[in-house]
């Protein structure tokens, strides 16, 4: 529910340009397909990349197709890999990050998880439990606009934001600090990772973006952030200290702080 291969394939490659500070222009596109591989689902598959590159307004300039025999691919592998322009006057780098500066998430998180999980499982899941598999390019676009001096932008897909954060922090030699009663989860993916044994921190997202901006911005942008598609919910959810250098800390609804660690063993699949 909410996309398939295709649409995840262009997405991922255009939110990696977006994350960097950049306006995705131009796509080349990849597809490995297994002998025997139907074509009413190769067609489905087709019709979600144009809508998807569509939406994202990039162009899908070059390609290539390879049948390979039956057995020697998993249906269908498709490879994509972009070109953009970086919006004058950004700097997206961790070497930026400085105490201080707030943490903005741009929606509910562990959707897309929670959505394979389900899958994958059989769960009955509600309509509202879907993938949130977007382009974020008009919404960075969008941020930088009001704000070029934005830090770092991120999509936490493998990890979810636990990862993001844990590298961030580690990268710009800094501490993270969240606000547990501040992070966007709906209840129904919170149910689903309760009977499954997960922590919503580290679900793979695949329409979200994390921000680290400088606090007197931070309002600003995320009143922007809320007149744009895909960043209706977005909030400020920690900030970054100078303490726990490299470490992400939680505070929690009962007053204390826990530590948020990279995460640890298998990762839930992102497909």
């Amino acid at each position: 529910p909410g996309g398939n291969i295709g649409k995840l394939a262009v997405c991922g490659t255009v939110n990696d340009l977006a994350m960097s500070g950049a306006v995705p222009k131009y796509l080349s596109l990849g597809a490995v397909i297994e002998e025997g591989f139907p074509i009413s689902e190769l067609k489905e598959i087709l019709h979600s990349i144009r809508m998807a590159a569509e939406e994202a307004g990039i162009a899908i300039v070059t390609g290539d197709t390879k049948v390979v025999d039956k057995g020697a691919a998993d249906g269908i592998f498709i490879n994509t890999a972009g070109v953009g322009e970086v919006i004058e006057g950004t700097d997206i780098s961790p070497l930026n990050i400085k105490p201080g500066m707030k943490v903005i998430v741009s929606g509910y998180i562990g959707d897309h998880a929670a959505t394979v999980l389900g899958a994958r499982h059989g769960l009955s899941l509600p309509d509202t439990i879907k993938s949130d598999c977007a382009p974020l390019c008009h919404l960075t676009k969008a941020m930088l606009d009001v704000c070029p001096e934005i830090a770092v932008l991120r999509d936490p897909t493998r990890g979810g934001v636990a990862a993001t954060l844990n590298e961030l922090a580690e990268q710009s030699g800094t501490g993270i600090i969240l606000d547990e009663e501040a992070i966007p989860v709906r209840d129904e993916v919170a149910g689903v990772c309760d009977i499954l044994g997960f922590d919503p921190l580290y679900l793979a997202n695949e329409g979200k973006l994390l921000a680290i901006v400088p606090s007197d911005k931070a309002e600003e942008i995320v009143e922007v952030m809320h007149t744009i598609k895909y960043g209706e919910n977005a909030c400020i959810i920690g900030r970054v200290t100078s303490e726990g250098a490299g470490q992400v800390g939680m505070e929690t609804a009962i007053g204390g702080i826990r530590l948020v660690d990279m995460p640890m063993g298998n990762l839930v699949p992102r497909i």
